[in-house]
């Protein structure tokens, strides 16, 4: 096995801090896209199903999978602890944010259910749409999950649209021949968050 990257040594360093000092019990499986194993903690991942059977559609760069006795902290949550990580893990192999896609982590196939789920809610909103010729709007989701939506709808020649900002953002499926409103550039919506915080 050759010697892993200096991208999967960073993420096996963060795992180490992780297991180490922050306590968690977990072990790790890191796989870069060349399809070679790391494994971050001496162990392998258990049982777990190979991550690249599960590459989202972006196919990620280095995708890690997480088992062991703490993995239902992880997912407790809608998975909000395994988001952090997956999060800092990016910004220690300095991605910008719409850059994160190049790195995925998961636990208990977490990420695999979450997207099976994603696929069924934009079948029903496809069918939705088509029966009563108004919008529908999906709840808010990560930027991660707001792709996923777009492309698993895209086949169905609907438009769609992502509304709103930060966390509360959401995608809007439209009618056939219905175009989505014009939303604010990024800039234009930085310039609106910064006005805000200038009237505090």
């Amino acid at each position: 096995m050759n010697s892993p990257g200096p991208a999967e040594k960073k993420i096996a360093d963060f795992l180490h801090v992780l297991t180490a000092q922050g306590g968690l019990r977990i072990k790790s499986k890191i796989l870069a896209r060349n399809g070679q194993v790391q494994p971050a903690s001496g162990d392998d991942a258990g049982n777990a199903t190979s991550v690249s059977a599960k590459a989202s559609l972006t196919a990620p760069e280095i995708s890690v999978e997480l088992s062991g006795p703490d993995t239902p902290l992880l997912v407790a949550r809608n998975g909000e602890l395994l988001h952090a990580i997956e999060h800092i893990a990016a910004k220690i192999l300095r991605f910008e944010h719409e850059e994160h896609d190049r790195i995925s982590f998961d636990a208990e196939n977490f990420k695999l259910l979450r997207r099976r789920e994603l696929e069924m809610m934009a079948e029903a909103a496809i069918e939705r749409v088509r029966a009563s010729s108004r919008p529908y709007a999906f709840p808010p989701m990560s930027s991660r999950e707001r792709r996923l939506i777009h492309l698993f709808v895209k086949d169905s020649g609907l438009p769609t649209a992502s509304q709103n900002d930060g966390p509360r953002r959401f995608v809007v499926l439209y009618p056939e021949g219905e175009e989505p409103a014009p939303q604010p550039s990024s800039a234009d919506r930085a310039h609106a968050i910064r006005k805000t915080f200038r009237r505090r």
